[in-house]
């Protein structure tokens, strides 16, 4: 979808960024003679509760969309929530935007209570939640009333019927790194994998990935947990065939941990890592991963970001919290033909062409995941180098 003489979204959404812009029963008894006046005859028990809808509590706009935003502002992951609703003032505040009004609704005092809550205030859109199980629980009843959900989850089983998600989907991102890879002369590939949802979901994109880039997988393992897990799995792994890179599906400090006892095996294969490294600030000063390959999304519009975040609310963000501040880019780029009071215009997210914002260029998939544009660092001297570059948009295709 383009403006004016067709320029892509993408492009007018960069120069946008430059603004860094919730019976009764009683007996009777047979009373001795001599015990007083018989107790009051039993009263009928009270009528149940009626059940009456959830009413709202803000009063009604007339100038501005309602929108939701659904994430956990108390609790374990109460932090994190903050840090995405604060990057949803920024993003406000950095467009100049007027015409939303985002209201925060914490999901950790139960996030059916919230969605209900949100949607009887008249929101017409949901940002988050953060937590798939969350997402998964809010969906029938946004679906419902006809809002949809842009998720910050990145479970994939929860996309689809009006849920959209923004987190970061672990699949994308080792396709991206190894096809890099198999560019780079890669053939044979090996994986270590932890046991659990994720390690299963990124085993069978690690599978397709190199199946479609033509390689072959020669070896795989799994570990669970457990002290000495990973060097067990990485002596196994050794011990079953030639490689000539690894895929390590973890944070970058299990990766960490692993490659000193893959060097000890006798294996120089170049090792590759997935989005998870990309949360992780210090992982450019890892010795162990010295030049280790992972693709995500780009940080140099971040850091920007990141230095506006700082000063504005005195402290540090969330490596995640930019899929807030893009959600609200989205929403605004958006609402420019949204008029009040109507539903969200659902069949814009399906825009081929794309959005973009601090973690570059996306777009929504039928499936309801961002298909994101990503690029590939290396971990080189200390800091991280980009070795290919994402894209900037994503044309035709």
């Amino acid at each position: 979808m383009a403006d004016g003489a067709r320029t892509p979204q993408w492009r007018a959404w960069t120069n946008g960024l430059a603004l860094l812009g919730a019976a009764l029963l009683s007996a009777c008894a047979v009373v001795p003679r001599d015990a007083g006046p018989p107790p009051p005859p039993p009263t009928a028990a009270p009528p149940p509760p009626v059940s009456r809808p959830v009413t709202p509590a803000l009063p009604e706009d007339l100038e501005r969309h309602r929108v939701a935003l659904l994430v956990p502002l108390t609790g374990t992951n109460g932090a994190v929530g903050r840090s995405l609703a604060n990057a949803t003032q920024l993003a406000q505040l950095d467009t100049r935007n007027e015409r939303l009004r985002i209201t925060s609704y914490d999901t950790a005092t139960g996030a059916v209570a919230a969605a209900e809550r949100a949607i009887a205030d008249g929101a017409r859109l949901i940002l988050g939640p953060l937590l798939s199980e969350d997402a998964r629980a809010v969906a029938p009843i946004a679906r419902r009333a006809g809002v949809p959900v842009l998720s910050f989850s990145n479970d994939v089983s929860v996309a689809g019927n009006g849920t959209y998600l923004l987190g970061y989907a672990p699949g994308q991102s080792i396709e991206r790194v190894v096809d890099y890879a198999r560019s780079s002369g890669i053939t044979q590939f090996a994986g270590l994998v932890p046991a659990g949802v994720y390690g299963q979901r990124a085993s069978t994109a690690f599978l397709r990935a190199v199946e479609g880039a033509g390689g072959s997988v020669t070896a795989m393992q799994t570990y669970d947990r457990s002290s000495g897990a990973i060097n067990a799995a990485v002596g196994r792994l050794t011990r079953a065939a030639p490689f000539q890179a690894v895929l390590i599906a973890d944070s970058a400090g299990t990766a960490s941990l692993a490659v000193p006892a893959l060097r000890r095996g006798g294996t120089n294969a170049r090792v590759l890592g997935t989005e998870l490294w990309n949360a992780d600030t210090g992982v450019g000063g890892n010795a162990a991963l010295n030049g280790a390959w992972f693709a995500s999304v780009s940080n140099t519009l971040y850091r920007q970001y990141a230095t506006k975040y700082r000063a504005r609310f005195n402290t540090a963000p969330y490596r995640l919290s930019s899929l807030g501040y893009d959600a609200v880019l989205l929403t605004v780029r958006i609402a420019r033909d949204w008029r009040v009071g109507d539903r969200f215009p659902e069949a814009r997210l399906s825009d081929r062409d794309g959005f973009a914002g601090l973690d570059g260029a996306f777009r929504f998939g039928r499936d309801g995941i961002a298909e994101r544009a990503l690029e590939v660092q290396e971990l080189r001297g200390g800091t991280t180098v980009t070795v290919s570059p994402a894209p900037q948009g994503f044309g035709g295709r």
